[in-house]
């Protein structure tokens, strides 16, 4: 049971309930996140653009939600984002090696091991190690390498929002979810 209560949609006003409004499938997180009213929207913006406007491809993406939500123990995240990595490309045993936490499988080619690599040293050390940041920049472009430590970032916070306030796990609404993102992006 979450430690707050969840906003109603219905009972919302504003820009918010317009974003409800809007929303294919109404989960807890952004019911937990409009407590935040000053930043629900531009955090819902955030969200959306890191998922359809970056140049970061949608597996790599992806494999940086996975990474975050694993290493900062984000159950709703992973729950969420495990169906969306598999309608973007993302395979089963890709997902199988994120959450064994080991980025040197076979599953996984040179370019996504140099970014989860980098993406386990941004989590864990905030300052990235030079190899890691060489192999990283091997492969990515200075926006791509931007982009991938704004997305971990925003993930971790979102992980840190459902893990502190126990919000409840939704079944997972998975690309119902990320398509209707992608129509408002």
């Amino acid at each position: 049971m979450a430690r707050l209560p969840l906003i109603d949609p219905d009972t919302a006003s504003g820009d918010i309930r317009a974003a409800f409004d809007r929303m294919p499938v109404k989960l807890n997180i952004f019911r937990m996140m409009a407590h935040a009213e000053a930043n629900a929207m531009p955090l819902m913006r955030l969200g959306n653009s890191i998922l359809h406007k970056q140049k970061l491809s949608a597996v790599h993406r992806e494999l940086l939600i996975l990474q975050a939500a694993q290493l900062e123990g984000g159950a709703y995240e992973w729950r969420q984002h495990v169906p969306i990595a598999l309608g973007v490309g993302v395979t089963q045993a890709q997902i199988d090696a994120v959450e064994r936490a080991n980025y040197t499988d076979a599953a996984l080619n040179a370019a996504e091991r140099a970014l989860l690599g980098f993406g386990r040293e941004v989590v864990e050390k905030v300052r990235v190690g030079e190899a890691a940041f060489a192999g990283m920049r091997k492969h990515f472009s200075d926006q791509e390498v931007v982009e991938a430590i704004v997305t971990l970032g925003f993930y971790m916070m979102m992980a840190r929002l459902t893990e502190a306030t126990e919000t409840d796990l939704d079944p997972a609404a998975g690309m119902a979810v990320y398509e209707g993102g992608k129509k408002r992006g």
